[in-house]
């Protein structure tokens, strides 16, 4: 049988702080991304919860990922950047990412979204410009029907929540589906047909 090793009030803590810490990463990223000049996006699960925050704040949903969408060449631009800031550039699998420490988690790390880029080899689309993207919060993230197709694109199953997650809140509907292209449209119809999974 397995037990907890933390309860009560140092188990809370211990779960507040790890959200914490995703959304400090983030606010960090942010802010150096803004003092440089450099054109980014945040995408991903932040970007969902920020897009849910303007329907339904209950269905705002945590996330450990942070994503940044920015344009290629200024990968050096951001490398300086963020390794000026005290964070450290690793690629691992072909992935750019920034962690805090030297032997963090790649599950920990600020991960670059390259645009123009396929993230896998049977994706429909590459991956969008950092523009035109909107303010959401403190934060610059791309608009909802962007976010929305590279959700549908990639397609994986934390992607598939986040969409059912609009479709909940009444984000997106059936009117979606003429935005896109025969086969992200088909992922999509699947999605609103079986809402509930």
């Amino acid at each position: 049988m397995i037990e907890f090793r933390y309860t009560g009030d140092a188990l809370w803590a211990r779960m507040e702080r790890a959200v914490e810490r995703v959304n400090e990463r983030l606010r960090k990223t942010v802010r150096i991304l803004e003092e440089a000049k450099i054109p980014y996006a945040v995408v991903g699960g932040h970007a969902v919860r920020a897009w849910v925050a303007q329907v339904d704040e209950g269905a705002v949903r945590t996330t450990r990922d942070v994503n940044i969408l920015i344009r290629p060449d200024d990968l050096p631009l951001v490398i300086e950047a963020m390794t000026n800031a005290g964070l450290y550039y690793r690629q691992t699998a072909g992935l750019d990412m920034f962690v805090e420490q030297p032997e963090a988690s790649a599950r920990d790390a600020i991960h670059m979204v390259l645009s123009g880029q396929m993230v896998r080899s049977d994706d429909h689309d590459p991956n969008p410009d950092v523009e035109p993207n909107v303010i959401a919060d403190d934060f610059r993230t791309v608009n909802l029907e962007t976010l929305v197709r590279m959700k549908l694109n990639s397609f994986r199953r934390k992607d598939q929540v986040h969409i059912l997650d609009m479709i909940s809140i009444g984000l997106i509907n059936e009117t979606w589906l003429e935005l896109f292209p025969l086969e992200i449209r088909r992922r999509l119809q699947e999605l609103l047909d079986d809402p509930d999974g």
